[in-house]
């Protein structure tokens, strides 16, 4: 079998991570990618760990021309792109009626501009050979938190479920698949962006209490709906978003 692979934005930690090191155990050639070189490094490490092969780049996904520049130097491995996950996102923002433009157009500029820009470069690549693109989307994009102060993520997440459906209908006629999946509460150093240190431990309980799982998901759990939908075991899977989440939108609050 000739070997496929796949870029990994925000592979530096958390879910990317994960998904970097199942890419390996799968037999993907893994370019992992993180705004943290080092960290992208060190995932890289851990694939090698594994058996696997690949390269690690600094990239800042906002950037246009520096994501254009590692599509480039992945033509050095000469190792056919056939999939990519884009992992790379922030979490940041408070009240609405308080936020400041530059948060807003912070989020909404790494979230979804910047999984826009790498996309773009993934659909040329994979034009004539087809392939698997997987986004990392966000039960925000459907409800609103309880804990609240997520407009300008939410408002990125609803443009990343928006991207899903129209790229896969776009591109389906050029054998790529194009779907997203969506975490529901994982542990993450993005989980906890926005909490106090102090917090962190009443708060894990507490939402471990709303899932109807009963627990938060490991990163590791939700990689393995992503290489899911990576392999031809879903090649009849396009265009859709796919729920991770511990029972999280299924759940009514009401209890009566």
């Amino acid at each position: 079998m000739t070997r496929s692979a796949l870029l990994i934005t925000g592979a530096g930690s958390g879910i990317g991570r994960a998904v970097a090191c199942a890419a390996a155990r799968d037999g993907w050639y893994v370019h992992a990618t993180d705004i943290d070189h080092a960290a992208a490094a060190e995932t890289l490490d851990r694939v090698r760990q594994r058996g696997g092969h690949g390269t690690s780049h600094g990239l800042d996904v906002t950037d246009a021309a520096a994501v254009a520049q590692t599509f480039s130097a992945l033509d050095a491995a000469s190792v056919p792109l056939r999939g990519l996950f884009t992992a790379a996102g922030i979490d940041s923002g408070g009240a609405s009626h308080e936020l400041d433009p530059a948060v807003w157009r912070r989020v909404l500029d790494v979230n979804a501009t910047g999984t826009f820009l790498v996309v773009q470069q993934a659909l040329e690549a994979m034009m004539h050979g087809g392939g698997s693109i997987v986004l990392c989307g966000s039960p925000a994009a459907q409800v609103g938190f309880a804990a609240g102060g997520v407009t300008a993520y939410g408002a990125s997440k609803g443009a990343i479920s928006s991207m899903t459906r129209t790229l896969a209908v776009d591109y389906a006629r050029f054998g790529i698949r194009i779907n997203a999946i969506v975490p529901g509460p994982t542990e993450t150093p993005l989980m906890w962006a926005n909490v106090p240190s102090a917090d962190v431990e009443r708060m894990r309980d507490q939402v471990a209490r709303e899932v109807p799982l009963g627990r938060m998901a490991q990163p590791e759990e939700i990689a393995e709906s992503v290489l899911w939908l990576l392999s031809d075991r879903a090649s009849y899977t396009t265009g859709s978003l796919i729920g991770c989440d511990g029972g999280v939108l299924a759940k009514s609050s009401i209890s009566v």
